[in-house]
Order: C-alpha cells, then structure tokens, then sequence
C-alpha cells in the first residue's frame, strides 16, 4: 500500500470510530428514472451524496447495484458495507467537474508506475518481475501507440512525453465513475499501467494483483509473513475487488 491510500484509510477509519451509525428508516430501495442518469430512491425520495448533489448513476446497471447496497441495511446503515456507494459518492462529490486533475493523477502513476522499475537481483526476483511485468509493458505500448521504459533500480527515469500525453487522451473518453475505479485502482496497486489492462481485460483480477504484489510476495516467501500486514492486505483486495466492479458496472450502457 502506497502513502496515499495508507493516508485515505487511516482518515476513513477515524472518522467512522466513534459515531453512531443511523438508524434505517426507509422501506424500499430503489431507482427511479427511465433514462440516465438513473437516480437511487429511499420510498421514492431521492438519496444525497454528502455534498447534496443527488445519487443518480450513469447506467441503470450501476444504480441498481448500489440501490441494493441500501436495501441490504437492516437496522442501522452501515457505509463500511456500501462500498459501490461509497465510490459513487466520490465520482458525484469529488472528481465530476474536476475530470482534469484526476486524469493527471492517473498519468503520474503511469509516469513512475510500478511495473517500469526492476530489481538487478536476486534471479528469481528478476525473472518473476519480468513473467508478471513484461506482457503489460509490452500490450501497454501496443494499445497506446507509444512505448514505455523500463529500468533497473529505484532512480527515476522519466517516460517521454508522448506517451503520457497518450495515456491522458486514453482517460479523457472516460467519464467521472470510470475515472473514480481507474484512480482507485492505480493507487491501490501503484500502477496505472496495471489498472487500464483491468478496465481492457487484458488481465483477470487474480493476474493483476499478483502482478502488484511481486516484490511484496517475494519477501514473505523470504521472510515470512506479518500477520497485521496480512489484514491490511485481505481489506485492500476487498476494496480492490470491488472496485473492479464498479468499473465493470459503470461501462455498461445507460
């Protein structure tokens, strides 16, 4: 996990500690709407983003999962356990109208991404980077029409230019919810290479996160595994997982 996402979960976890979580107070969850966008409805009143704007999704596919998020509560309303929720709320309140930054974040992973810089040594490391790390290189460049460096090393070595212009007009035909799932994704694998090859099915889930956890798995194998990193680890796939879907979710058609 990098700085970031380490920063956004600590924030997460305390704000949540400590509060009373509202009671449920509605019968039905729905969504409401012939035509995108598509908005999620307690008993026929629509739901609020924390930032007021209504919760109203770019494809029914979409809103009807995240309806379902609500109408799974019980008794009280637990955010811990509406993730697609959650990243809807985020594209609506942080990222749609502010496309731009984000699609610069996104090209910043892929400036320094993960699977561009290579261990010397040990063998075994090396060949396992390159079995993992190699095809995405190789399909990046193809997809992009510009290729990617890779190196030895930690010390930065710039991409040109053109290629990170190229990943920026790539994200620039995504709309602010894939946006969301691609930003999410590149940071919780430190890789925006690795995020667009999941959006391309060009890697399965299991093949991408094995692919962001090489050097990681490399050192258990060495050394052992610690067992709160381990949790901290389960609670990311979890998030990782879903992210996924939403990004699935959010490229079906209104």
């Amino acid at each position: 996990m990098n700085a970031k996402t380490e920063d956004r979960f600590a924030r997460m976890v305390a704000e949540l500690k400590g509060r009373p979580l509202p009671k449920r107070f509605y019968k039905r969850a729905a969504v409401s709407g012939d035509a995108a966008p598509f908005a999620v409805c307690l008993d026929g009143r629509a739901v609020k983003t924390p930032g007021k704007r209504a919760l109203a999704l770019p494809c029914r596919a979409l809103a009807e999962a995240v309806a379902g998020e609500w109408q799974a509560q019980v008794e009280v309303i637990d955010p811990a356990k509406m993730p697609l929720t959650r990243l809807a709320n985020t594209a609506l309140d942080r990222v749609m109208g502010n496309e731009a930054h984000i699609i610069a974040e996104i090209a910043d992973y892929a400036g320094s991404d993960l699977v561009c810089y290579r261990a010397g040594e040990p063998g075994g490391l090396v060949e396992r980077e390159a079995r993992h790390w190699d095809p995405v290189l190789t399909w990046a460049g193809t997809h992009l029409a510009h290729p990617f460096i890779a190196v030895v090393g930690l010390m930065h070595q710039p991409q040109p230019e053109p290629t990170l212009k190229a990943v920026g007009a790539h994200l620039g035909a995504r709309d602010a919810f894939q946006l969301t799932a691609l930003h999410n994704l590149a940071s919780l694998t430190g890789s925006a290479l690795l995020a667009l090859a999941l959006e391309a099915a060009f890697l399965d889930a299991d093949a991408a996160w094995a692919a962001a956890h090489v050097d990681e798995d490399w050192q258990i194998e060495q050394w052992g595994a610690d067992a709160a990193a381990q949790v901290r680890r389960q609670a990311r796939r979890a998030e990782f997982d879903v992210t996924i879907e939403f990004l699935s979710l959010a490229h079906r058609q209104p």
